[in-house]
């Protein structure tokens, strides 16, 4: 099944009025939090909380992520149980750089008899997770590992590797694109970090736009009021899907059945653009259910 992934937004477990308002959020996912926004006093707290919002139900076709503590941290085994019983779509874990991490993983999830729908989706934030992107995503070709995808983690990625975050994130493109081509190789999904200056929306815009031209499925976000930008810049404009139409259509012609590439309005079509136009409208299809119902 496609899902649209523009847009995940991050939410404070510990803060209930957050966890209330997101149920009428644009955001195509949630990343309910037990991490880096909650307190050390507070993770019981924001356990509860996720717990109770996740049974009273309400968010509609968004995509539930619970973003779990650390393996390394004495409250990752208690997420993990409580997300096991709440059954979101998925947990995404920070820091994940091993084969053996996604082991204890999906060991811990099977042993709690999590639903088989509970996804894992890993961070990759540490310098040795970006090193080995491609075994970690082959990992994902067993579906006992439960691997949906990665979230990029540029934040902690600079402060282990001394890499500067700066506009436009050159340093960091080879290891974005390591990571996108590792993901793609095992078919697993990819999300693109959060860009922390909330105030400015004409730098935000230009890394939504880089990480979708460099093959995100869309983008982590930190606050509401970046929502509908994101959305938009990750939505297919409609006239690249009617483009797409155009070509499934022209394909469908009895006339092109055998051919592997054909002329439309003047330019060579092949058969390899027939797919890209599927995948095009196959997400228009999916962001337009997505206000539906």
């Amino acid at each position: 099944m496609t899902r649209p992934r523009r847009s995940h937004l991050f939410m404070p477990g510990s803060n209930p009025r957050a966890l209330e308002k997101a149920r009428n959020l644009a955001a195509d996912g949630l990343i309910l939090d037990l991490e880096d926004s909650v307190a050390p006093e507070a993770k019981a707290m924001a356990r509860d909380g996720i717990a109770a919002a996740i049974a009273a139900k309400g968010f509609g076709k968004r995509e539930i992520l619970i973003r779990t503590n650390g393996l390394d941290t004495p409250w990752w085994a208690d997420d993990v149980a409580m997300a096991a019983k709440a059954s979101p779509d998925g947990i995404l874990v920070p820091k994940v750089s091993s084969i053996e991490d996604l082991d204890t993983i999906s060991r811990k999830l099977a042993e709690l008899s999590a639903a088989p729908t509970v996804k894992v989706w890993a961070m990759i934030e540490t310098a040795r997770a970006v090193l080995h992107a491609e075994e970690l995503a082959a990992a994902g070709r067993d579906p006992s590992s439960r691997l949906s995808g990665f979230v990029f983690g540029p934040n902690d990625i600079s402060r282990e590797t001394r890499i500067r975050m700066l506009p436009g994130r050159a340093a960091m493109v080879p290891m974005i694109t390591h990571c996108i081509l590792a993901t793609r190789a095992h078919g697993l999904e990819i999300l693109d970090g959060p860009y922390s200056d909330i105030a400015n929306s004409d730098g935000f815009a230009t890394e939504c736009a880089q990480g979708r031209d460099l093959g995100f499925d869309g983008k982590t976000l930190i606050h509401p009021s970046q929502i509908d930008a994101c959305n938009a810049i990750f939505t297919p404009p409609e006239e690249e899907v009617a483009r797409a139409r155009k070509i499934i259509a022209a394909f469908e012609l009895p006339e092109n059945a055998s051919r592997g590439a054909i002329r439309l309005d003047g330019a060579m079509v092949e058969r390899l653009h027939a797919d890209m136009a599927r995948r095009t409208i196959e997400i228009a299809d999916a962001i337009g259910a997505m206000g539906k119902g």
